[in-house]
């Protein structure tokens, strides 16, 4: 068969043009994987070879303390939202009761609310000099707090809660759709052999649903390490709050990134933990995994369990903190509405938005990469550029602060040398460090639904285009992209809501005078302000919800439900 010369370069035929085409995805997706990839590698060289090594320091006064208190922070939260969400997803999806179908999306809500802003509301409320003291001590004549008992928020323990009411969704999420995809034959199975709907659920459903377990319990242990904000507020000594203080406090940069090195040691026991817990499961769709479900029918007393099972999570994680927060608002508007806030907004906009172009176009590339070559090798990549999520920010920011500081310097040195003056700090001194971090964060989030997208069209649809001449480019341009806009969307709606609230990392790389909303309601509220904080963290709540209902919706999708 003849081979046709392209119009652009007549030397070049359509096959040697289109390997070569191929070739240079690939070699995109290499780079941006070592881009990516560069943090990681800053803070495990800083942690070896640090300018002064405080290693023998920290082990012998606060290493062990930080372990010991991330250790029981991590359990508490972890065996908390593991209860809060496997009760809520099975009530939703296994039992009729009345308000089914509202707690269904509704349960999601926590998910808007940061850790911090509802600790910051909770203490507000529940403090000595909060209105709930207030009218106990109104109430029964109380003059101070040595006359009564009132449980103290402030604490480990009230961090766990904390952390726990708006992590326990990444659980009943992933529950929820794992029983949703199980076949209706075992639930009949199950009770034919005589068992109740409780045990079916402890012998047949929560077996067989694990692995989404674990990657939600997973996933929530990562972010109770990434959490800053509400261990700081209520003085709780964990890692990240260790790494605050061994930087910002103690200058020492090598030490924080020796601490750093320790929190990701507890992100690879955490992925490896969960890989390993579901290594020799493999499950296939059941023939029936589409007909309606069949919920159990209760008497009137279950039905009211059911209920208040979905409705405490929902009332103590949304709906007490966005009124809270709604009311202060509205009463210190004036005071709340100012030039610093409306700045403060366009900077979290901005940043948001730019993190959220760029990791969809990063994404783009590296799935369609995997696309036209899915090898060993581009699934390594995949995975290198997958590690920013899970770490933590204030790990992260330790890395993107290394090595574009030393491109700042050598630069500023060699513009002193050659030109005779300073080009300042372009990089780790501005808005770049910021969306740099934020990207490498969360770009998992974009690559793993594009190429989750990607995987669910045709490969005739490649070949048809080829056939017409067009090359990989043109193809993902004109074929690919049109079919994927719905998914874009939602994946860029996601970077964007997790920027506007990343915290940790914002408080260490924003530039001088810079802050975003999150910072903005940091400081406030770290100054016990949190009238003046509500605005802008409405905002953020607000922002968060428009992606929880897409979530909920592609999962009701997922099945005709009866």
């Amino acid at each position: 068969m003849t081979e046709v010369a392209t119009s652009a370069n007549p030397g070049l035929t359509q096959p040697l043009l289109a390997k070569r085409t191929s070739k240079r995805w690939m070699i995109s997706a290499l780079l941006t994987t070592a881009i990516v990839a560069l943090p990681v590698l800053s803070v495990l060289f800083i942690a070896l070879f640090p300018e002064e090594n405080i290693w023998p320091h920290l082990i012998n006064t606060t290493l062990p303390r930080y372990l010991t208190t991330t250790l029981q922070l991590m359990l508490g939260v972890g065996v908390l939202t593991l209860v809060l969400g496997l009760a809520t997803a099975w009530a939703v999806t296994m039992c009729e009761f009345p308000g089914r179908k509202f707690f269904e999306w509704a349960l999601l809500l926590p998910f808007a609310i940061p850790a911090y802003v509802i600790a910051y509301v909770y203490t507000s409320l529940l403090d000595y000099a909060g209105p709930v003291q207030s009218a106990l001590r109104d109430w029964f004549g109380w003059a101070n707090a040595t006359e009564y008992w009132f449980p103290e928020i402030r604490t480990l323990e009230g961090a766990i809660l904390m952390i726990s009411l708006v992590l326990y969704p990444y659980v009943y999420l992933l529950a929820r759709a794992a029983f949703m995809e199980q076949s209706p034959s075992l639930f009949s199975v199950s009770r034919s052999l005589g068992h109740s709907p409780l045990s079916t659920f402890f012998r047949v459903v929560l077996p067989i649903a694990r692995p989404a377990i674990a990657v939600g319990l997973s996933l929530v242990l990562m972010e109770t390490l990434n959490d800053f904000g509400t261990v700081d507020f209520f003085a709780v000594q964990t890692l990240t709050r260790g790494l605050f203080d061994t930087w910002m406090n103690l200058g020492n940069l090598g030490g924080a990134a020796q601490i750093a090195t320790t929190m990701l040691i507890f992100v690879v026991i955490l992925v490896t933990l969960e890989r390993y817990s579901r290594r020799r499961q493999q499950q296939y769709a059941a023939r029936d995994n589409r007909d309606p479900i069949h919920r159990f029918t209760m008497s009137f007393p279950r039905q009211l369990i059911c209920v208040a099972t979905c409705a405490v999570p929902l009332i103590f994680g949304f709906l007490i903190p966005a009124t809270t927060l709604g009311y202060y608002a509205w009463d210190y508007f004036d005071e709340s509405w100012t030039p610093d806030f409306i700045e403060n907004t366009f900077n979290s906009l901005f940043l948001s938005s730019a993190a959220a172009l760029t990791t969809l176009l990063i994404g783009v590339t590296l799935a369609y990469s995997r696309r036209l070559h899915d090898t060993r090798g581009m699934q390594i990549l995949m995975r290198l550029s997958s590690l920013g999520y899970a770490m933590p920010g204030a790990v992260l920011a330790v890395g993107v602060i290394v090595p574009l500081a030393g491109f700042d310097n050598w630069l500023d040195s060699l513009m002193r040398d050659y030109f005779g003056f300073s080009t300042g700090l372009l990089l780790s001194g501005s808005a770049f460090a910021l969306v740099f971090a934020y990207t490498v964060r969360f770009l998992a989030v974009s690559a793993g639904s594009v190429e989750s997208a990607l995987q669910k069209v045709t490969p005739s649809m490649d070949m048809a285009s080829r056939s017409l001449g067009h090359t990989p480019g043109n193809t993902l341009l004109k074929v690919h992209l049109p079919m994927l806009r719905g998914t874009l969307v939602t994946a860029a709606l996601v970077v964007f809501v997790d920027c506007m609230k990343e915290l940790p990392a914002t408080l260490i790389l924003r530039p001088f005078n810079y802050e975003t909303l999150a910072t903005y309601v940091y400081q406030f509220a770290s100054d016990e302000m949190l009238q003046h904080s509500a605005l802008p963290a409405l905002i953020i709540v607000l922002a968060g919800i428009i992606p929880i209902l897409l979530m909920n919706r592609s999962i009701s999708k997922s099945r005709t439900m009866a």
